[in-house]
């Protein structure tokens, strides 16, 4: 099968939440010499990333978004299983939460779907997640992003320690702080240091993709000032 043929079936594969298709693609892929990268970026993620946005657009339900994550998920293994460590790379890391004291996580994982829709790799704590264990996420998986869910009055105010805990470890600098949950707002998140506040899952998505942005062209210009 052509290159472009497969990757697009793989997609169409992945949005449909076809995991056997989605394996057998993967295999042929490989077995065509067809880079793990590009199933990665042209096919598995372009797949979710096309039903993240009609999930945004209210245009599929929750459990077709699940089910194409877990296609995702496993197509993912067998590249990562079957290339050496390191061989893909995915578009920047996130570490998400739910803080301690709170056990809601749908509005969490959901934030992880399209997050990882949107390509980045995207480590999940779980939920009664405490600063410490936030603190030593961070330190193990240096990661971009730092996403905290609070769907209560009595532990929004735990997103603050986390806050708190990442600046006495030095490692605040190191990351984009975002939180969200039903009684979180944009002064809330202001008051408490973090880097932005999101309202939903999709909302969520938008504001990473463009601190990451924003960090990029950040750094290009701090390049650009440096050369002779």
């Amino acid at each position: 099968m052509p290159t472009e043929a497969l990757l697009k079936q793989l997609s169409d594969r992945v949005q449909s939440g076809q995991v056997k298709d989605v394996v057998e693609l993967i295999e042929e892929g490989l077995n065509q010499g067809i880079s793990a990268q590009s199933m990665l970026d042209d096919g598995l993620l372009h797949g979710l990333g096309e039903l993240s946005i009609r999930f945004r657009n209210s245009e599929i339900f929750i459990a077709e978004l699940l089910q194409a994550s877990k296609a995702l998920k496993i197509g993912i293994s067998l590249i990562r299983d079957k290339l050496s460590v390191g061989s893909v790379r995915l578009h920047g890391k996130a570490v998400i939460a739910t803080v301690e004291g709170d056990l809601h996580d749908i509005g969490k994982n959901l934030v992880k779907l399209l997050l990882e829709g949107s390509g980045m790799e995207v480590i999940d704590l779980g939920s009664d997640v405490t600063a410490a264990q936030a603190v030593d996420a961070v330190r193990k998986y240096q990661p971009d992003v730092v996403a905290l869910s609070a769907l209560l009055t009595t532990t929004m105010e735990n997103q603050l320690k986390i806050v708190e805990a990442l600046k006495n470890a030095n490692l605040r600098d190191t990351v984009f702080i975002i939180v969200g949950g039903a009684p979180i707002t944009a002064e809330f998140s202001r008051s408490i240091g973090a880097d932005g506040y999101a309202a939903d899952a999709s909302s969520a998505v938008e504001l990473v993709e463009r601190l990451m942005l924003e960090q990029s062209l950040r750094s290009n210009q701090a390049e650009t000032c440096v050369r002779p």
